[in-house]
């Protein structure tokens, strides 16, 4: 619910995004403490505060205290914590910095002040990202208050004084935005090292301040636990139900919300992003359209948890927690006919950008074949930002930057639902057609390896009556302006014969600001069928209409795509560039998905023995 998926790696990411929560700037927010600062209301500038001494342990439980760098010309401290995306990515970035300066005369320091991070998880994250910079645990936050951090990765760099003269970022490659994050395809300005160059000559910091947009720093409740609503008994089936699909081990989001302390530590993060409707990831307006996997939390979940954090995070009673949510162990469809992956795992650097990877694949189909369940898993979903498995008909030459006449068959963003069509429903497959699987990786601070598979069940043919279409709206035409906000264009496609309207699926790129669906009827009439006035690109969601939507022959449906290239947005790779149609992700698409069933049309059954061979 809260970062399911920050990435990094093109653009936007992570801006994606934007993993991941909705970032306001904001100060220092404690469950069931009113007297603390509120989100929005500003994060407190330390700049020219003297910080007289600390004494931390670090993660091994050796005692270090700011005395003992007496002889550094600066100390940077440098908030942490282990499972924030940013954090991850930074982590190295930091280490880099302390060695670069270290014959310079400056120490650092990095303190995880998270009531939620164990000494062991403190541990394995120092070893993942080999840091050798002191590693300290802040547990009751004494330092986090004594300095003002509210968010990390944060920065506090002391002068030989040590008073802090520079506070914020360590650059302003990485960020998190409305509702997941944002990558610059490189870094623009690298504040913390420009701060250490002034004051090592002896100059002021130019920039001395600016605002973090990071994970909120976990703290304990404060004050006395009151109320009704208890995690054990409100709070935990509703994560269960929301969130914990995403955020448990081994999936996309980057810390799991399966027991007490870890979500009490995440409690103010999480009325952030529910506040600011950034999480659950979910962007269609709720003017226009009833979808299926409508993924909102309703009014009353969503007080649920505000009132929970008012009182103070009280746990209740275990007695009442509800008993562990299960999941598919492997594919969420049947038992797959046939298994498609790559011949090997492909590896992921630790940062960057990484371009689309497509694997072309000969699944060995030699007959006709009709799939009625397709499911797309990545090996790693830590580093899948998202995936498209392509079918590729006989005779037809893909070309990743070319025309291409593909049929989608199914593909996967996190927390997204499988391909499974209802009775009588497949897609059609002529022999010795080819697969061809496009991944898009992000980058996490560690390199990582995936292998993703593709999982395919077979219908008999002589069960099949419609013929599932994935079709598209596309302009390959438009040309975006340098430098220029609300930058309309339009795409079409006319319905020949009638057709019952499944689901939607807007594609853009980090440009991306708005998408609207519209049908134009034969009779003049129009209809909003989807409305994101917010797109993300990091969230690459199907909207699954609730009741399938008749499109009279004639109707023309009508996409409209808004861009912003101005410098305004966070994840623009180039607000200089006029951006034309192309593939790779600092290029620009304006693509209106979509599936449907032809009304009239029955598929005549054929017997098919490579159907009766697989059985």
């Amino acid at each position: 619910m809260i970062f399911a998926s920050i990435v990094f790696g093109s653009v936007s990411l992570r801006a994606r995004r934007a993993a991941l929560c909705a970032m306001l700037l904001c100060g220092v927010a404690v469950c069931g403490n009113p007297a603390a600062v509120r989100a929005g209301e500003g994060e407190a500038n330390s700049l020219g505060r003297a910080i007289d001494r600390f004494d931390l342990p670090d993660y091994h439980g050796k005692t270090r205290r700011l005395s003992d760098f007496g002889d550094s010309k600066l100390v940077a401290v440098v908030f942490l914590g282990t499972e924030c995306p940013l954090a991850r990515l930074y982590a190295p970035r930091v280490q880099q910095l302390a060695t670069e300066y270290a014959q310079q005369g400056v120490a650092f320091l990095i303190v995880d002040a998270n009531t939620q991070d164990a000494l062991t998880e403190m541990a394995a994250f120092a070893r993942q990202n080999s840091l050798t910079v002191p590693f300290l645990h802040d547990a009751q936050q004494r330092v986090a208050d004594q300095l003002g951090a509210v968010r990390n990765p944060l920065v506090f760099l002391l002068d030989q004084d040590r008073v802090v003269r520079y506070q914020g970022r360590i650059d302003d490659q990485y960020g998190l935005g409305a509702s997941s994050g944002y990558a610059r395809p490189q870094v623009k300005r690298r504040d913390l090292a420009v701060a250490m160059d002034e004051l090592l000559a002896g100059k002021p910091v130019s920039q001395p301040f600016n605002t973090v947009t990071g994970c909120r720093i976990g703290r304990k409740p404060v004050g006395e636990k009151r109320g009704d609503i208890t995690y054990s008994k409100n709070v935990a089936p509703l994560l269960q139900k929301r969130c914990v699909a995403c955020h448990r081990p081994g999936e996309i989001g980057p810390f799991a919300l399966l027991d007490y302390e870890e979500v009490v530590g995440w409690a103010e993060m999480i009325r952030e992003v529910v506040d600011q409707e950034g999480m659950p990831p979910w962007s269609a307006s709720a003017k226009f359209g009833h979808f299926a996997n409508d993924a909102r939390l309703s009014a009353a979940e969503k007080q649920t948890i505000a009132v929970w954090i008012e009182g103070g995070c009280p746990e209740g009673d275990p007695k009442d927690l509800p008993p562990p949510r299960t999941f598919a162990d492997g594919w969420q469809i049947d038992k797959p006919d046939q298994v498609i992956r790559p011949t090997k795992a492909f590896k992921i650097p630790a940062e960057g950008i990484v371009p689309y990877q497509y694997f072309y694949i000969d699944p060995g189909w030699k007959e006709d074949r009709w799939i009625r369940a397709a499911e797309v898993r990545p090996g790693n979903r830590g580093v899948v930002h998202h995936i498209l498995a392509s079918i590729v008909p006989p005779g037809a030459l893909f070309n990743p930057k070319g025309e291409n006449a593909l049929t989608h068959l199914t593909s996967y963003v996190p927390g997204s639902i499988p391909h499974v069509y209802g009775p009588g429903v497949a897609v059609f497959v002529p022999a010795r057609s080819r697969i061809v699987i496009n991944v898009h990786y992000t980058t996490n601070g560690v390199e990582q390896e995936d292998l993703t598979a593709l999982g395919v069940v077979f219908a008999d043919p002589s069960t099949v009556r419609k013929k599932a279409n994935w079709e598209l709206a596309e302009n390959r035409r438009f040309k975006i302006l340098p430098h220029a906000r609300d930058q309309e264009f339009m795409a079409q496609y006319d319905f020949r014969a009638e057709q019952m309207l499944l689901s939607m699926s807007p594609h853009m790129h980090l440009r991306g600001q708005s998408f609207r669906y519209e049908a134009h009827y034969p009779d003049g009439s129009r209809e909003i069928l989807l409305d994101v006035p917010r797109y993300d690109f990091n969230w690459q969601l199907r909207y699954d209409l609730a009741e399938p939507k008749r499109m009279p022959a004639g109707t023309r449906l009508v996409c409209y795509g808004r861009f912003d290239n101005s410098d305004e947005n966070v994840a623009n790779p180039d607000p200089s560039a006029q951006v034309t149609f192309g593939w790779e992700t600092h290029e620009e698409m304006l693509t209106g998905f979509f599936t449907s069933v032809g009304v009239k049309d029955d598929v005549t059954p054929v017997a098919s023995e490579a159907f009766k061979t697989t059985k």
